[in-house]
């Protein structure tokens, strides 16, 4: 089984920052947000069974899925997440274990889980979790600056997801990220290495 690190961390700390830091070493990179994305855009797997699950008007005009609206709804009815990720945690895992199947024995995958706590099912792939953090000030400027949600919104998101305390508690590594990229990069540099040697580890 390929050795997987999970990379998490909580809205705006800058996932999206490090994941290329660890491409450019060579590292294969898989992304659920992206592939969560490719499922629900226009023609995409997901979304016959989203119409069957919430009904049309959950779809764009182009046939993709109405993030604004479907966040909307799970933030109103949170019974509506577990709906949403029963649809669509069984597709993104058929798609990252079809990636995983091309990576080199004795190299190490990224998983890119942004609720990686709150997936038992993705927290079981990874045998390793790597923790992009940053302070909650920070955070909250990151996602108004990129999103053009309001302070309100955005608390409403942080307050959703697992705590900060409880990511640290939680992970093997932490990756500091307030805003220093030479410091990111050295950081990477040096977790890269572990994560080969614990991959080749694996492999034996």
């Amino acid at each position: 089984m390929t050795f997987c690190v999970g990379l998490t961390g909580g809205i705006g700390c800058g996932k999206s920052t490090v994941a290329p830091l660890f491409a450019e070493q060579g590292v294969t990179v898989i992304d659920t947000d992206i592939i969560s994305h490719q499922l629900t855009q226009s023609n995409g797997a997901a979304n016959g069974a989203i119409v069957q699950a919430f009904g049309a008007d959950y779809l764009n005009a182009d046939g993709a899925l109405n993030r604004a609206k479907m966040r909307a709804h799970i933030f109103a009815q949170p019974h509506a997440k577990a709906r949403l990720e029963s649809i669509l945690h069984p597709l993104i895992r058929a798609q990252v274990d079809a990636e995983l199947a091309r990576v080199y024995p004795d190299r190490y995958a990224m998983l890119v889980i942004p609720l990686l706590f709150s997936s038992p099912t993705f927290r079981a792939r990874v045998q390793r979790v790597l923790l992009v953090d940053c302070d909650e000030e920070k955070q909250v400027q990151r996602v108004i600056t990129r999103s053009g949600l309001n302070e309100t919104e955005v608390r409403n998101i942080i307050a959703q997801q697992t705590s900060r305390t409880e990511r640290l508690q939680l992970s093997d590594d932490v990756l500091p990220n307030n805003g220093e990229l030479d410091e990111l990069k050295a950081h990477v540099a040096v977790l890269h290495q572990l994560y080969l040697k614990l991959a080749k580890q694996n492999s034996h």
